[in-house]
């Protein structure tokens, strides 16, 4: 009977869920979309993925030597930085782009903040905004089956028909959802990207209201803004942000109401940068921005504490 009462110290809920685990995860979640992007980039998709997750490693490596930290290079972290980082630049851009991005996402995005868990950026966009920041039109250069040209979102900034756009022909909306379009890497299939998603959300590794919410407020707020909101959803990084990005556990807020909020804000953002803003495509600094106002949204959003009553 005694042993039934038995405490010991915090915390009293355990799991066998590992950082590993969690990481492995998100990787193995993310190979559908590797096989679109080889199918659609060819061994253009293994060559730039390989080298973001080689520097990835490297650089997260000689850091944590660095700090006088062990290195945990094996544990998934740097690896699905790699790819994620690989995932939202274009596929021919030149290397060594590739590798400058990927230490920055490492040294500037992740281990200046004191290493996994202490980041406050999503540290794949950290890097992909100091690339665009640096070199703009190698950033914003896309090609598609030989082609070079305008996305989908950049020929509707532009005002311009959509046949002229590194799109295949044929229904616009069922390519768009397939990935047969130019753009970033890892980011042209929503079918393939949902399909890693749906995988997340059954491992219960994401909350599966924040890429609902941030994609169903682009929707309407883009149909209200006079755009076709079904092309909006559909093309460019917003399945990619709203998936693997926006419900990153370390840099989205602790609860489920302050993700809901995050998500709704997310939306607001990526919707005015793609409609009022100078770049076609906002999802990358929309989280950006979200995730700088993440320590204020967990301040203020916090659940009542249990047995607690209003004064």
């Amino acid at each position: 009977m005694l042993n039934i009462f038995k405490m010991g110290p915090s915390p009293h809920i355990r799991t066998s869920e590992t950082v590993d685990k969690v990481m492995y995860d998100v990787i193995i979640s993310l190979i559908p979309a590797f096989l679109m992007a080889f199918y659609i980039f060819g061994t253009r998709a293994i060559i730039v993925t390989s080298v973001a997750v080689a520097t990835c490693m490297v650089a997260e490596y000689v850091c944590a030597r660095a700090l006088g930290q062990e290195p945990t290079v094996f544990d998934g972290s740097a690896i699905l930085t790699g790819i994620l980082f690989a995932f939202v630049i274009p596929p021919y851009i030149n290397l060594i782009y590739v590798v400058i991005g990927s230490i920055v996402s490492i040294v500037l995005g992740k281990m200046l903040f004191g290493g996994l868990g202490q980041n406050i950026f999503n540290p794949a966009l950290v890097g992909r905004a100091f690339v665009q920041a640096s070199w703009p039109v190698a950033i914003t250069t896309f090609a598609y089956d030989g082609k070079v040209g305008a996305t989908v979102l950049g020929a509707t900034k532009q005002g311009l028909a959509l046949n002229g756009a590194l799109l295949e022909t044929g229904n616009t909306y069922i390519q768009a959802f397939l990935g047969y379009m130019g753009g970033c890497l890892g980011e042209t299939s929503a079918l393939a990207i949902l399909l890693g998603g749906i995988y997340l959300i059954i491992k219960k590794q994401i909350d599966w209201k924040v890429p609902l919410i941030t994609i169903g407020t682009v929707f309407i707020l883009t149909a209200l803004m006079g755009q076709d909101p079904l092309l909006h959803i559909l093309s460019g990084g917003l399945f990619l942000g709203s998936f693997y990005m926006a419900t990153d556990m370390v840099t989205s807020p602790y609860t489920p109401k302050g993700r809901a909020i995050f998500a709704f804000f997310l939306g607001v953002l990526i919707s005015v940068i793609r409609v009022k803003g100078g770049y076609p495509e906002g999802t990358a600094y929309a989280i950006l921005i979200m995730n700088g106002f993440v320590p204020l949204i967990n301040k203020y959003i916090v659940p009542k504490k249990f047995g607690a009553v209003k004064a």
